[in-house]
């Protein structure tokens, strides 16, 4: 169940929770979380950054997909490392990446628990909020200024993630 709520509604909010619960198996345990939402980036950020993508690839001559997987591994804050057991790696990885192309899984060594694996895991640009996209964003137009690509101005950049965050909120 998901439940969202602005804070100064939760007094009524707490009875709609608490028929819930009573709904629920006695004999197991449930965990209950309170998350602040964060801002969701738009599609216009993301097709901004995949049409510089494209003009990267053209003019470097590197698949698209290979610079956005590169890109996800390089802006930080985005990834799990999970200890996985020896025997499910391969299924684990293959699930993980399943998601899509920008959720990758890769071994980063032995576990300190005995018998697991150590797995770096990329989340995909498709769960980005805002901060992460401009960060993308940001690492592609610098790739595209050392290939001499044309990117927005500075100006035109602050206002296009203006416009993110009004149209995310």
């Amino acid at each position: 169940m998901k439940l969202a709520f602005k804070k100064d509604k939760f007094p009524f909010v707490l009875p709609q929770i608490l028929e819930y619960v009573n709904t629920l198996e006695n004999d197991k345990d449930y965990e209950l979380s309170i998350d602040k939402p964060t801002k969701k980036r738009s599609l216009d950020a993301n097709a901004y950054y995949w049409m510089l993508v494209n003009k990267l690839s053209e003019k470097i001559n590197i698949p698209p997909a290979v610079i956005y997987r590169q890109h996800i591994q390089d802006i930080g804050g985005n990834y799990e490392i999970v200890p996985i057991r020896d025997d499910s790696v391969e299924t684990w990885q293959k699930n993980w990446q399943k998601k899509g192309l920008g959720w990758i899984c890769e071994s980063i060594g032995e576990s300190k628990l005995r018998g697991y694996t150590n797995m770096i895991c990329f989340y995909g640009s498709s769960t980005y909020d805002t901060k992460q996209m401009a960060r993308i964003i940001d690492l592609c137009v610098q790739d595209c200024k050392e290939q001499d690509i044309d990117t927005l101005t500075e100006r035109e950049r602050s206002l296009l993630i203006d416009q993110w965050e009004k149209s995310s909120a």
